[in-house]
């Protein structure tokens, strides 16, 4: 092991785990799962385990699967960081591969299934890991096994190795299904007996907060009435964004609530509090950026055009735009400001500078906006020398949906995962009562609702960092 790397805790208590379950004569239980949230190193630690199961010479090879090639970049980099000599397959074959380890995204591998297999049909079972990460995108549908084609492949990758282990920062889905990588625990609650994804090995954010390894967010969101009167008639039928309980006048309250009609609006409101806060910050770090996430590109020009008449510097990333991955490379280091995206930045989008993330879309899974928000967590080493722990907070600016607040309550906080049969979730979409929930928090009340801005700090608290 490089002197200057220092495994953290959980990532010591990962060599230990992989050491006991190879010891482990005859056992059946080949997976391993880690839940360890955003900045917590889970690349890093995941090569620091095999490096140690390696040396003591438990394990030879290593094959690790991700959905981008953005991540299999890093990957790439944390390999050389370790003297890990990376193959990247298809354009070099295991069987002549003179290092030790294999790096593929899942979509190469569902293209060119029997070629992989063939070549690692050379690789001893029991001396290979096999690493799934971001592991709850290979969800297994027992009704339609053929739909889920990235879960189908890691299992006809894997079902040889001795030792599968899975990795997430986010161990839930939207739709309740299982996933790969994963043991499956039955439980008794009550009179029912149900099927749960327990981490063998969590790494709560709220924990990564407590160590100082990540920045604690602070949420601010704005709440206010919304109009639905029909132009040409005289009826003026309101709703207050933030208590509104019926599910139809909520969505369509966060639809218009988005809009950028004018300064007076819910949404200029939430773009323009980002801003001063990012002014803010800037005082003390002096590169600090923020991010908006808006809800198509439309939306996103209209949110640049703002931003940019007032003087910020924006970088537009989009799926149409083919500069759009370079573009996100460029960001950690460029001058931009802001980073405008609809759905680009979430698993693997790595800038420690974000400090403000502005929530303008009508997306609101509980997995979107984790994704999203967690983007503005994330540390250096020279950013922490000098603030103290908890470090400096980040910043989320967000209409006051119900479901998004809800959300913010327990974004620091796991618990197990409960497979849902498909019947008790027949539209796959997450509701407020979804299997991630955490610590019930006060909110402010609505009043009036004219112009309120709810305030949560939500791990920042410090009786909620005390274990």
């Amino acid at each position: 092991m490089p002197a200057t790397i220092r495994p953290r805790e959980w990532q010591t208590q990962l060599t230990l785990l992989l050491r006991r379950r190879l010891d482990s004569a005859g056992s059946t239980d080949r997976d391993l799962l880690v839940f360890a949230g955003p900045g917590a190193g889970k690349t890093l630690g995941a090569l620091l385990a095999f490096s140690s199961m390696r040396r003591e010479g438990r394990l030879e090879r290593l094959v690790v699967l991700c959905h981008r090639t953005s991540i299999l970049e890093q990957w790439q980099r944390a390999f050389s960081r370790l003297g890990i000599d990376p193959c990247q397959w298809p354009e070099c074959s295991p069987s002549g591969l003179s290092g030790h380890g294999l790096l593929l995204t899942y979509q190469a591998a569902a293209r060119q299934l029997d070629r992989l297999q063939d070549d690692l049909g050379q690789w001893n079972p029991d001396t290979t890991l096999v690493v799934a990460d971001e592991a709850h995108h290979l969800g297994v549908d027992p009704e339609e096994p053929e739909a889920a084609v990235w879960g189908q492949t890691f299992q006809d990758i894997s079902s040889r190795f001795r030792l599968r282990l899975g990795l997430t920062g986010t161990p839930f889905r939207a739709d309740n299904l299982a996933f790969c990588a994963a043991r499956r625990v039955r439980l008794r609650q009550g009179d029912d007996v149900v099927e749960q994804i327990i981490p063998d090995l969590c790494v709560e954010p709220r924990e990564l907060i407590a160590a100082g390894d990540v920045r604690p967010l602070e949420f601010r969101f704005q709440d206010g009435w919304v109009e639905h009167s029909r132009e040409g008639l005289p009826d003026r039928d309101v709703s207050p964004l933030s208590a509104e309980a019926r599910e139809s006048w909520r969505a369509r309250n966060l639809r218009r609530a988005i809009r950028l009609a004018d300064s007076s609006s819910i949404g200029q409101q939430v773009l323009l509090k980002a801003q001063r806060r990012l002014s803010s910050i800037r005082e003390h770090h002096i590169r600090a950026a923020g991010l908006v996430i808006a809800r198509d590109i439309n939306h996103a020009e209209q949110i640049t055009r703002l931003l940019e008449e007032d003087g910020s510097r924006v970088d537009l990333v989009h799926s149409q735009d083919r500069e759009a991955a370079q573009r996100l490379a460029n960001f950690e280091n460029g001058s931009a400001d802001w980073l405008g995206s609809i759905d680009m930045c979430s698993e693997g989008f790595d800038a420690p500078r974000l400090r403000v993330v502005a929530y303008l879309t009508t997306v609101v899974t509980r997995s979107r906006f984790i994704q999203g928000i967690t983007r503005a967590v994330r540390m250096t080493p020279e950013l922490a020398k000098d603030e103290p722990i908890p470090r400096h907070p980040s910043y989320v600016y967000a209409p006051a949906d119900p479901l998004l607040m809800g959300y913010a309550r327990g974004w620091s906080v796991a618990e197990p995962y409960v497979i849902r049969a498909a019947e008790d979730n027949p539209s796959g979409d997450e509701g407020p009562q979804a299997c991630w929930s955490g610590p019930s928090l006060p909110l402010e009340a609505v009043g009036d609702g004219a112009g309120t801005v709810i305030s949560l700090k939500t791990p920042q608290l410090p009786s909620f960092l005390q274990r």
